[in-house]
This record gives C-alpha cells, sequence and structure tokens, in this order.
C-alpha cells in the first residue's frame, strides 16, 4: 500500500481550501488535530491562528539535524509538490505573503530540485500572492530551534531567543511568524483533499537493521513491529529515540506502544521518531562516546553547562575505554549528565545528555566493566 505522504494530491486540497475562508481552513486544521511533526506536538492551527497582525512570515523548518533523522529528507525528495502546498495553505490561511525554506546545509544537493518545484508550482502562488524562497544553512544542531533558525536567516550568531515574545508575535525582522517543519506543512494538503488519517506517522529506522530507511505506521504501533518490519540483522539491545530523546533496553520494552505518553511515562521522549536501533554485542559505552562528541562539536557555545559540560562528558568518556578510570569516575558521569539537563540555557543543551542517562541507567555494566 501506498504511504499516505507520498499521495500526489495534484493540488487538489489548495484549490478546496481556496474556496473556503481564511478563518474557515485554520479551523479545519484545527479541528483535524494535526499537530507539529518536529516532536513539539503544538497543534497546528492553534500556531496558525495566534499570529500577530500586519506583514507575516512563513518559515518551513527543513533543518532536521537530530541524529537518525531523515523523515524530512524522505518528502522532499520524493514528493516535494505537497510540501510546496502546503506551504501555499498555511500562507493563504495567514495571510502571509513571504514564504522561506530554511535548508539544512548538508542537505544543499536538495536545494535545485526544491527551485524547480517552486518554479513549476508559480500558477498557484501568483494566485494568493506569495514568493518562497530558500535559504540554506550552514549545517548548526542549534538552528533545529526555530528561534535560532530567524537568528541565522537574519545573519546573527543562532543562539535561541528568549521567549515571550513568541515568533507569532515578534519572529523575522520583528514580525509575526510561523514555523513549521516540513512533515506537519505536508500533511496539510492531505486533510483538504479527503481520506487523510492523522495517526499515520513517519518513523526514521537507522542502526544494526538490514533494511532501514523511513517507514509510515500508526501512533501506538509496538516497538517490536516497527522494528521487525527494517529487519534486524542482530538480535536488538536497545533502542535510542535520536540523540536528545534518550533510550530503552529493547527485550524490556519491546511491547511498548510508540506514542509520545507512552515514551515519556518509560524515561525516554520519541521526538522526531528516530529510532537508532543497537546490536546485541555492542558496546553502550562506545556509542555514547559517540554521541558524545556530536554534542560537543554541536553545542553553540553560548552556555556553559552545555559548552564545558558536554566536553568534560567526552573525556571522561574517553577515560573510561582507556580503562584509566576508576568508580569515582562514573560517579562523576552520573551526577555530570542531569546537571547539565537541568541548568542548561535553552532545550537543545536541556536534552544533550539523555543519552547518557538512560545508557548507563539500563546497561550500567558497559560502563563499569572496564573500571578499576
Amino acid at each position: 500500500m501506498e504511504m499516505q505522504i507520498l499521495r500526489k494530491t495534484k493540488w487538489g486540497g489548495f484549490k478546496n481550501a481556496r474556496q473556503m475562508e481564511k478563518t474557515q481552513v485554520i479551523q479545519i486544521v484545527k479541528d483535524s488535530g494535526l499537530k507539529g511533526r518536529s516532536g513539539s506536538n503544538y497543534p497546528t492551527g492553534t500556531k496558525w491562528e495566534s499570529m500577530g497582525p500586519g506583514e507575516r512570515y512563513l518559515i518551513c523548518n527543513a533543518d532536521e539535524g537530530e541524529p537518525g533523522t531523515f523523515k524530512d529528507r524522505f518528502i522532499i525528495e520524493n514528493n516535494p509538490q505537497l510540501l510546496i502546498e502546503g506551504m501555499c495553505i498555511a500562507a493563504y490561511a495567514m495571510d502571509a505573503h513571504k514564504a522561506l525554506i530554511y535548508l539544512r546545509g548538508e542537505y544543499a544537493y536538495l536545494k535545485k530540485g526544491l527551485e524547480k518545484e517552486i518554479e513549476k508550482s508559480n500558477k498557484y502562488l501568483r494566485q494568493i500572492k506569495l514568493s518562497i524562497r530558500i535559504v540554506l544553512g550552514a549545517g548548526a544542531y542549534i538552528c533545529g530551534e526555530e528561534s535560532a533558525i530567524l537568528e541565522s536567516i537574519e545573519g546573527s550568531r543562532p543562539i535561541v531567543r528568549k521567549k515571550p515574545p513568541y515568533p507569532a508575535q515578534a519572529g523575522l525582522y520583528g514580525k509575526p511568524t510561523c514555523i513549521n517543519n516540513v512533515e506537519t506543512l505536508a500533511n496539510v494538503p492531505l486533510i483538504f483533499s479527503g481520506g487523510w488519517d492523522k495517526d499515520l506517522l513517519l518513523f526514521c529506522l537507522s542502526g544494526d537493521l538490514k533494511k532501514p530507511g523511513v517507514c509510515e505506521f500508526k501512533a501506538g504501533t509496538s516497538m517490536k513491529e516497527i522494528i521487525s518490519a527494517a529487519s534486524p540483522s542482530v538480535e536488538p539491545k536497545a533502542v535510542f529515540f535520536g540523540a536528545a530523546g534518550g533510550c530503552l533496553p529493547y527485550r524490556k520494552f519491546e511491547n511498548l506502544p510508540l506514542d509520545d505518553a507512552s515514551v515519556s511515562e518509560n524515561g525516554a521522549m520519541l521526538g522526531s521518531r528516530a529510532l537508532i536501533v543497537v546490536g546485541e554485542g555492542r558496546s553502550m559505552l562506545e556509542i555514547s562516546k559517540v554521541f558524545a562528541e556530536f554534542f560537543v562539536h554541536e553545542s553553540c557555545g553560548y552556555c556553559t553547562p552545555c559548552r564545558e559540560g558536554n566536553f568534560r562528558i567526552l573525556e571522561l568518556l574517553k577515560k573510561i575505554m582507556d580503562g584509566s578510570d576508576t568508580l569515582c569516575d562514573i560517579e562523576l558521569l552520573r551526577k555530570l549528565a542531569p546537571h547539565i539537563r537541568d541548568t542548561s540555557y535553552c532545550s537543545l543543551g536541556r536534552t544533550s545528555t539523555n543519552y547518557l542517562i538512560g545508557a548507563m541507567k539500563y546497561f550500567e555494566s558497559d560502563f563499569t566493566k572496564l573500571c578499576r
């Protein structure tokens, strides 16, 4: 069966939406139950409705930097028209006439194809007097956060803004701005073309699998069913939810329904639905070191807990792997990881040690067996 996200609407959703009043379009999106699919889960229609008065901007967040996440790339590569159509419906509903696609730096090769799709869509863009341009990021993890995107586009150092004011009131260049991610906007035309199932979600599967890739499942499908669809190459040991979402042991949670509430109740975060499968025989210590290197490299450097704390965690993990650590170093790791989580400036820093907290909770022996 064809994936819902790959349906060709042929601009039917936009045509239907254009026959409605703007407030009616927003109400239909609210009633549909569509929520932000970057991991925020904020009601999309409510976000559109909250836009302040005056000149407005729409930004598509195509900067998916979370490890193991590539569903937005999948949409752009396989059904870019759906994304552009969704942006047109959103812009029409909010009376926005300027739109941008903030494209991840590592996705620069997708820019030309998107520009061609925008050119092909000019007939519909002109109907609502909308212009869409693509802004290429520099590959910074922090720019997955909406206000850091605004700073980047304005030419400033990309750090997270203090809120309030929220982007809907004072965003790009101080104007009301709505920021939705690729998957969220791509679902909008499906709502207006009929037959849309709000419970169908995209999952990114990678790691020790024979068939990694993007799959579509209903929210609440068990971990075992989703991972089995990608054919594990060895018996799964653990599943990381990206890096920021932490991890859970597979055998204990294989029947866990993968929805936000169920995963959160067990100490992890489903987030952007990136499942990185770790097979038996792999060391959680070694994988934690890889994630630590990622966060040291990607820290924006603005706050001390994230900048210095993650660097210190990497040092300690290297020391453990070298066999020169003591149990005191393990204890320091236990204290440092939640300290970074609790004191970092932004949500990216506050989730930067979730992978380690989960790994040490469930796989302690992987960290202590080399201790002197």
